[in-house]
């Protein structure tokens, strides 16, 4: 996890000690009691509730939004950056809440046990990929298409060791490893992937090229040869176990949207209408995100599908002003269900199984030779992912439920990092 080693101590503070690079404390110090340690309060402090500690505010203040409260920002207080806004910490501050405290704690722990153990598979869902670029309509477009196709396949294979026969590569032209972009190739993909993914995995389709159509059920993604319809895309979508995360990059490609939202599953287009015919440049700035860390907000180690979401849009935002142009297109996202979607900066409640959705297999579970170690292991990425999913799920939460939970999952995560270090 990038950044994990320092996030627990005060900006500059070399730790002696494993332990003192956890607890966060000064060298030396010893603090009264473990809360003290886990909750970072000066001996003897009392925080009038969790939650303000968690969150940073003074004792009895009150954030005014449900944006307030995820940001820990003072109320009218506009953050300078994204990043910044995510966080709730002042410009330039690092990180010193309980949450970031911990995930140096596990960036830590895990750095250590990988250096020390040998790697295998993931319990976890496995992933699958569908890329497809359509039939381009000109040379200056294939060049685009492709080398964006070829920049994220590298990712998957090259990056995320993703296996050969868990990506599906689809374009204008059959090359190696890549067969023609036809209705009749898309259905066999979708085929397979129905024979292959269960429920634990994630599905990922991403289509770039042109797209057709003002209607939800007519609308069409131009493909080599006659092309398939947003209502004939969902049929064949629909049986796929797994969650499926469908992002369409394409010239007005909103009314997918609306006819392929549903619940547990995260829809992605490039325009917000289907009035927004224009050619995108969303699918550049959306591929790119996975490969740059400033993507990474939460700087967890991994990009989500939010995050990824949420770089593409401001990338896109970015380049009309740069050419002092009026924006063309705006991307929306829907994981709700409900068909209507929202920007990555607008108002909704849409994002949050995007937030704990990852394109990027998990982290691989250590073999140690140590059947209780190894369990262990298993069960610590198990509690990870409740604890990102627990995050996501907070805004909808009773605060009291929401602590109560989040108490559960850091003192579990505790008990199992003293048992492993006893036995490392």
């Amino acid at each position: 996890m990038t950044g994990g080693h320092g996030r627990g101590r005060p900006k500059g503070a070399f730790a002696t000690t494993v332990e003192d690079v956890r607890s966060g404390r000064p060298k030396g110090a010893s603090p009264t009691t473990v809360e003290d340690v886990r909750s970072g309060r000066p001996k003897g402090a009392s925080p009038t509730t969790v939650e303000d500690v968690r969150s940073g505010r003074p004792k009895g203040a009150s954030p005014t939004t449900v944006e307030d409260v995820r940001s820990g920002r003072p109320k009218g207080a506009s953050p300078t950056t994204v990043e910044d806004a995510r966080s709730g910490r002042p410009k330039g501050a690092s990180p010193t809440t309980v949450e970031d405290a911990l995930q140096g704690v596990l960036a830590l722990t895990r750095a250590v046990l990988i250096i020390c153990l040998t790697a295998v598979s993931a319990s976890a869902g496995e992933r699958y990929a569908l890329i497809v670029t359509g039939a381009s309509g000109g040379p200056q477009y294939a060049k685009q298409y492709d080398s964006w196709r070829s920049s994220f396949v590298n990712t998957l294979r090259d990056s995320w060791n993703y296996p050969d026969d868990h990506v599906y590569v689809l374009a204008e032209k059959e090359s190696d490893g890549v067969a023609l972009s036809t209705r009749e190739n898309v259905r066999r993909v979708l085929g397979e992937l129905r024979a292959k993914a269960t429920k634990d995995d994630v599905v990922l389709v991403l289509l770039i090229g042109h797209g057709t159509g003002l209607d939800s059920d007519e609308a069409k993604f131009n493909l080599v040869g006659p092309d398939l319809s947003a209502a004939e895309w969902a049929d064949l979508l629909r049986p796929i176990a797994g969650r499926l995360v469908f992002v369409d990059t394409a010239s007005g490609s909103f009314p997918f949207l609306e006819r392929l939202s549903a619940r547990g599953r995260i829809v992605i287009t490039a325009d917000e209408n289907a009035q927004q015919q224009f050619e995108t440049v969303f699918p550049g700035f959306f591929v790119k995100a996975f490969n740059d860390e400033s993507a990474d907000l939460d700087k967890r180690g991994r990009v989500s599908v939010w995050e990824a979401f949420v770089y593409a849009s401001d990338g896109v935002q970015r380049w009309f002003e740069e050419k002092n142009q009026l924006a063309t297109e705006r991307a929306v996202l829907d994981d709700n269900g409900d068909g209507i979607g929202r920007e990555a900066d607008g108002p909704g409640t849409d994002g949050l199984l995007a937030q704990v959705t990852y394109v990027q297999p998990d982290r691989p579970i250590i073999e140690t030779g140590d059947t209780e170690l190894t369990g262990l292991m298993r069960r610590r990425v198990e509690l990870e992912n409740e604890l990102e999913a627990l995050r996501a799920r907070k805004p909808t939460m009773d605060p009291d439920e929401y602590e109560t939970a989040l108490e559960k999952i850091l003192l579990e995560i505790a008990q199992i990092d003293r048992r492993v270090r006893s036995k490392s």
